[in-house]
């Protein structure tokens, strides 16, 4: 137990035979739970555990039938750790590269009840930008950026970071059936928290890399399907929390900001064509596009506005 709350750690593991012991070997006396998500490994990960339980009892391994992606393996153990009654359940990856040293810095917040959902923040230090590759670290930022639009929390970053504690409230609220499966949990979870009022800080941790990690995310792929996801994520929690549980009128601001944002590229294109055809631009046509751009960016920027005051209580 730490601080009097029951603690377990969920740590989904994919090929992860070589790493998986350093993570279990080095985790705190402190926690009550290691619960090891064997997502189909196509190695030796479910024997090399099935070892370790017999020198660390608080190990409990739970294998799955078929490849659920990292997403797939943090429900199953939250579910776990929610049917069990934990009281902050703490994921850390199976490769290593969350060091044990920062445990209690992101679990104080949680048990001591300050909020119910903190996560790492390796973008604080200002050691990321020498450590992570660059390619990864942009990717990063860019998706730091509109994942706090899609999810409502301005105030963090790193949203990609697996660093995280929950807790029992939170546990609860959430239905962990319908997370997304794959890379973009950490990004669906912080939607789905935000639509239920969950407050969520940001704790600095250390990047760990170059430990003996593969990584199996392929950066242009990921990009490009968690951008989709953070729109669909965006649009879901515009109608759940401001229009079905709580009316807002930024959805007004955002939908309007949407309909001069399409006008501006019509009316952009349009005379981009009168000068291609006639060699000159009509000066209404010049006048009409730009009202458009303005109207377009001052309705999306007083809708972010909005946003942002609607949940400056959840830090």
């Amino acid at each position: 137990m730490y601080k009097n709350k029951t603690i377990c750690v969920v740590i989904p593991a994919y090929n992860e035979e070589k790493q998986i012991s350093g993570v279990v070997t080095t985790m705190p006396p402190f926690i009550d739970n290691i619960i090891i998500i064997n997502d189909r490994s196509k190695d030796n990960t479910g024997s090399v555990v099935e070892n370790l339980k017999q020198s660390y009892p608080s190990v409990v391994l739970i294998n799955h039938e078929k490849n659920e992606g990292v997403g797939g393996a943090i429900c199953t153990g939250y579910k776990w750790a929610r049917d069990n009654n934990m009281d902050v359940a703490v994921v850390m990856a199976g490769d290593g590269q969350m060091d044990p040293a920062d445990l209690p810095a992101i679990l104080d917040p949680v048990v001591n009840e300050q909020v119910d959902y903190s996560k790492g923040n390796r973008l604080s230090t200002g050691e990321a930008y020498k450590k992570i590759p660059k390619v990864r670290y942009f990717g990063n930022a860019a998706l730091s950026f509109f994942t706090k639009i899609a999810s409502g929390y301005w105030h963090v970053a790193d949203s990609q970071t697996g660093y995280t504690a929950i807790n029992k409230k939170a546990l609860h609220a959430v239905n962990w059936d319908q997370m997304y499966k794959r890379y973009g949990q950490p990004n669906d979870t912080l939607v789905r928290l935000n639509v239920h009022d969950m407050k969520v800080r940001d704790v600095p941790v250390k990047p760990l890399y170059n430990i003996g990690e593969v990584s199996g995310i392929k950066i242009r792929k990921v990009i490009f399907t968690i951008s989709w996801l953070l729109m669909t994520l965006f649009l879901w929690r515009m109608k759940e929390k401001y229009i079905i549980r709580n009316f807002h009128p930024l959805v007004f601001f955002y939908f309007l900001g949407f309909m001069f944002m399409i006008a501006t590229v019509l009316l952009f294109v349009r005379l981009f064509v009168f000068w291609h055809y006639v060699g000159h631009i009509p000066s209404i046509n010049a006048l009409a596009a730009m009202f458009s751009f303005m109207s377009a960016s001052l309705f999306t920027l007083f809708a972010m506005w909005f946003d942002m005051e609607a949940n400056k209580d959840l830090k």
